[in-house]
């Protein structure tokens, strides 16, 4: 039960990858310089690292809310980062022409919580060949994701990653059951944990907000559950970020929690 990605193997008991980044590409230098921070982290902690933005944000709650550069741009500057920097990229795509057109930027297709049903977009996301990481709805039950992987395995590409992101609370909250961890492994993927989205306090007032003391005890908890990956959304400057600003991790708090987070992962897989 594993996937490989370049030379990135997530899966069968290795140690977790992280998976990291800003919410969306604001611009080529703040992304840039965020990515060779995380990198030069993971490569002193020894830790496989992807980079993680989006090009786009076609899910905000307010019709003023930034969306992005512009699609064009902000796809050459993830691959940008891709060929310079030497690194596997993992971006959303929202419609079937998305997969297309980030082809040659990206490593691995994302496909947004809030759309995990769209049975047309999974099937073209799997048809790419690429690895297709599926975000848990906030309204599916763990087992419901089996449906999801289905669509994209009927491609003939078994390349999937399932990742949780907590479930809606009531109105305008979010709780995480870890034990979907368990059950989504139990489907036959690797399984993520999204320790920044599942902070989140959805459609609050004009914006989302969220609950960012609490990233760092679920992140732990995941890993003490036994993941495969760990995906984080990580600023360097969170206030003013231009998405989901209330819920991504400082990156000047990033080393500290990984190295904690990896001394959790070692006694869980028993590795040194």
């Amino acid at each position: 039960m594993s996937v490989k990605i370049n030379q990135i193997i997530i899966g069968d008991n290795n140690p977790f990858v992280l998976i990291a980044g800003p919410c969306v590409v604001e611009n080529e230098k703040m992304i840039f310089e965020t990515a060779i921070a995380i990198k030069q982290i993971a490569t002193e902690l020894n830790i496989p690292f992807i980079f993680k933005s989006s090009f786009k944000k076609a899910n905000r709650t307010n019709l003023k809310s930034f969306t992005g550069l512009g699609d064009e741009e902000s796809i050459n500057i993830l691959g940008n980062v891709r060929s310079q920097l030497g690194l596997s990229i993992v971006t959303d795509i929202h419609t079937e022409s998305d997969v297309e057109r980030v082809g040659d930027a990206a490593d691995i297709l994302q496909i947004p919580a809030f759309l995990s049903r769209q049975t047309d977009l999974l099937i073209a996301a799997g048809k790419s060949g690429k690895v297709i990481n599926i975000k848990k709805g906030q309204f599916l039950a763990p087992e419901d994701m089996k449906h999801a992987a289905d669509k994209v395995a009927s491609t003939g590409n078994n390349k999937i990653l399932l990742t949780e992101r907590g479930t809606t609370f009531g109105y305008h909250n979010l709780v995480v059951d870890m034990r979907s961890l368990v059950i989504m492994r139990e489907l036959g993927y690797p399984v993520v944990m999204d320790a920044t989205h599942a902070v989140q306090l959805p459609s609050k007032d004009l914006i989302s907000g969220g609950q960012p003391a609490f990233i760092k005890p679920l992140a732990r908890a995941a890993i003490a559950v036994g993941i495969d990956a760990l995906f984080l959304e990580v600023h360097p400057d969170p206030k003013n970020a231009l998405s989901d600003a209330a819920s991504q991790l400082p990156l000047s708090e990033l080393k500290k929690l990984l190295i904690e987070l990896k001394k959790i992962d070692q006694i869980n897989k028993n590795y040194n």
